[in-house]
């Protein structure tokens, strides 16, 4: 059986086997009310902005910044620790998928900026160390 489908305004054919009857037939170009639309459209989604410093200027040479959108999965520092450079901190999860943060340098963690189960935004500060 062949399919036309259109999307963005190109039209494509499929050829698709048919594995066995449907019992009850269905008018032709019906669709049922859950499936989706055959014509899709791309939506132009903004980047989220970076997020702001909160208490001023930031020494960028001692903070750790989220590299994504997500959530604190696991925090595996504390203050007070040394932690040499890509030590682990802590474990973003976004997407079911997880993602090490660690260490960009050498140094001692002063304060972590967040708790776990926090929604973190990209480029958040997450971890001051001490200079």
């Amino acid at each position: 059986m062949k399919l036309q489908l259109t999307i963005d305004g190109k039209t494509y054919e499929a050829e698709v086997e048919v594995l066995e009857e449907d019992p009850a037939p269905r008018p032709r170009g019906y669709l049922p009310p859950h499936a989706p639309p055959s014509t899709l459209r791309s939506l132009h989604v903004p980047p989220e902005p970076a997020a702001a410093p909160a208490d001023g200027p930031v020494d960028e040479a001692h903070v750790c910044r989220s590299p994504m959108a997500g959530v604190v999965a696991r925090i595996k520092a504390r203050p007070g620790q040394v932690l040499a450079r890509d030590d682990l901190i802590m474990v973003l999860e976004a997407m079911k998928m997880e993602t090490n943060v660690t260490a960009s340098v050498a140094g001692t963690v002063r304060t972590i900026k967040v708790a776990e189960g926090d929604g973190v935004r990209v480029n958040q500060v997450l971890v001051e160390f001490e200079h």
